[in-house]
């Protein structure tokens, strides 16, 4: 499918996504005292106090999308006497360079996230820093906050602690070429074998996230699975929307950043520090959830129950994996959205309900979230015994400004996102397809189509359906500039 726009398609989209950050209360451009202060910076040469350790010989790699350039995280495992395995997680240092109160600081806390249009990153830090001087890029000295786990034989986490670090990014990878090596598709990457036990080591961290997955899921951790579809450009021309699809490399640094996520949690906890923390709740619209699972031959109890879905799950993608990214969707749509609150030592904890966990606090992004960067400045506090850096309704107005920020930014992507398929469907007016409901609301029904997998607007009388339902409709309307797409039922 190619786009009737041309050569004009990428800076239009441009286009449409700067003025969608500016109308979301998002800023696109860097103020000029934010670029004064980054000429000034610098990255460290050596650690920075004694209480830096020395790791830059162990065997750190990343694993990340083919075309990441802001690392925010390492890995390395360590077999240990006994079964026992040490796992440990370098997060990036941004807090070293980027200072509480300057100008670089206020433009991260406005957006609170990069933004990832379909032909533009708005990056939360200036690319000197998230794509160099604070990324954890290959064959480079860098300062890390680590995580280290020490987990028995049974995939259970025995102890761990935090502390700074000197890293050194031993192999830049990507999750595609890891996934096929991992599955026995493809050889392992020219990457891996250039660096002598790396190989080794990536199983054993393989081996470890495995068990770890597999006991989130007995208690309940969702095994959901969505396509998320990014744009492809031939030059400045718009030729289709290519869906992403999850992988074993991708499932290993998701279960790494959870259990350091985890553990970061715990860590301020037991220092009676306050943290933000990511939730999902209890899903408030259960009963369509069980409504819908009897309509795939499932049965789930009246209350909220994260193990008993998990089950229905796993059966359901078994029975239809290429339907099941659909019905995932559909139940990601009806548990809600995450969202940030400020929690604190022995108070309640609301935990996040597709993860089954309690403990979670994002920690490990700080290039690219700014709740990560907060994190990181109160486990560096912790550290050192000095009080937090934040007080407690500050801290309180940021996890809501963060949820609304973020908010924002996810409905500035999936604007530009509908307006690239806009595009693509504009010389498609009367074609038939076949849709899933996906929203439906007062405001109105959302339908998504699996190829090209995109959602428009369905108009005319939509009332008794559902999200999870599924019809055929004919497309009778594409508006790039706003975005729409809208469909009509047929008969």
């Amino acid at each position: 499918m190619t786009t009737p726009f041309g050569n004009q398609s990428r800076s239009i989209l441009q286009n449409i996504a700067r003025r969608v950050m500016v109308a979301r209360g998002l800023a696109p451009e860097f103020a000029p005292e934010a670029l004064m202060e980054l000429e000034a910076i610098k990255a460290p040469a050596a650690p920075g106090d004694a209480a830096t350790r020395d790791l830059r010989s162990l065997l750190w790699c990343s694993i990340d999308n083919d075309d990441s350039r802001d690392l925010d995280q390492l890995s390395v495992a360590e077999a240990m006497v006994g079964g026992t395995t040490k796992i440990m997680v370098a997060i990036a240092d941004v807090s070293a360079l980027v200072r509480p109160g300057s100008a670089l600081d206020d433009h991260a806390r406005q957006n609170t996230t990069s933004v990832y249009t379909a032909a533009r990153i708005f990056p939360m830090l200036p690319e000197k820093l998230s794509t160099d001087l604070t990324s954890l890029n290959p064959a480079v000295d860098r300062l890390a906050v680590v995580v280290e786990m020490i987990f028995s034989p049974d995939g259970t986490l025995a102890q761990s602690s935090i502390y700074p670090a000197m890293v050194h990014n031993q192999a830049k990878l990507a999750y595609n070429s890891v996934a096929a090596w991992f599955e026995g598709t493809a050889p392992a990457p020219a990457a891996v074998s250039a660096v002598a036990g790396l190989a080794d080591n990536l199983k054993l961290q393989q081996r470890i996230t495995e068990q770890l997955a597999a006991r989130r899921h007995q208690q309940g951790a969702l095994s959901l699975e969505t396509l998320q579809a990014h744009p492809v450009f031939d030059g400045a021309v718009l030729t289709g929307l290519q869906a992403d699809s999850p992988n074993s490399a991708k499932r290993l640094i998701e279960d790494l950043m959870i259990a350091a996520n985890g553990v970061t949690a715990r860590y301020l906890a037991a220092k009676k520090f306050p943290s933000i923390r990511r939730v999902v709740r209890i899903p408030r619209n259960w009963d369509r959830i069980v409504e819908l699972a009897a309509e795939h031959q499932g049965a789930l109890p009246l209350e909220p129950d994260g193990p008993a879905l998990e089950q229905f799950l796993v059966k359901a993608k078994a029975a239809d994996p290429e339907g099941f990214p659909e019905l995932s969707l559909s139940i990601i749509k009806l548990m809600g959205a995450g969202e940030y609150v400020l929690e604190f030592p022995g108070g309640p904890v609301t935990g996040h309900f597709g993860l089954a966990v309690r403990d979670y606090a994002h920690s490990t992004a700080p290039n690219r979230r700014f709740p990560d960067v907060i994190t990181q400045r109160l486990l560096k506090a912790a550290l050192a015994g000095r009080p937090p850096p934040y007080g407690n309704d500050e801290l309180a107005g940021l996890a809501q400004h963060c949820t609304e920020q973020e908010d924002a930014a996810k409905k500035v992507e999936r604007q530009v996102g509908k307006s690239a398929a806009a595009m693509l469907l504009a010389s498609s007016i009367g074609r038939q397809f076949d849709v899933i409901v996906t929203g439906a609301s007062p405001k109105g029904t959302w339908v998504r189509l699996s190829s090209p997998p995109v959602e428009g607007k369905l108009e005319g009388d939509s009332s008794g359906l559902r999200v999870g339902d599924r019809l055929r409709v004919q497309l009778v309307h594409t508006d790039v500039e706003r975005g729409f797409i809208d469909f009509r039922a047929v008969a």
